[in-house]
């Protein structure tokens, strides 16, 4: 299980480094309605209020939504604080991150 979290972080801090995140509730919605994410990680330690609007405009916006990780979990791999939000904008990188997702 560790090994497989650790994944799917370093991929977080992969596509950070690329600048293809962005993080942060604004930011997320923001790129999730302007069509430019491509997957959504949203903390399981986000409020309920924050999972149910994500995951309500994901679907609408037909985006791919993973509820994951600790808030400090997400924060460390972007090399930030906390952070209960992110969308990748790259399609590999989400594509990598989404078969990881899949397989817990």
């Amino acid at each position: 299980m560790r090994l497989r979290q650790s994944r799917v972080l370093s991929l977080v801090g992969l596509a950070t480094k690329a600048g293809r995140t962005v993080s942060g509730e604004f930011s997320t919605e923001k790129a999730v309605k302007t069509g430019e994410a491509r997957l959504v990680i949203v903390s399981e330690e986000a409020s309920d209020n924050t999972k149910k609007k994500f995951q309500n405009m994901c679907a609408y916006y037909k985006v791919p939504i993973y509820f994951y990780g600790t808030k400090d979990e997400l924060g460390r791999a972007m090399g930030k604080e906390f952070r209960a939000s992110l969308a990748v904008l790259d399609e590999g990188l989400g594509n990598a991150m989404k078969e990881q997702l899949e397989r817990r």
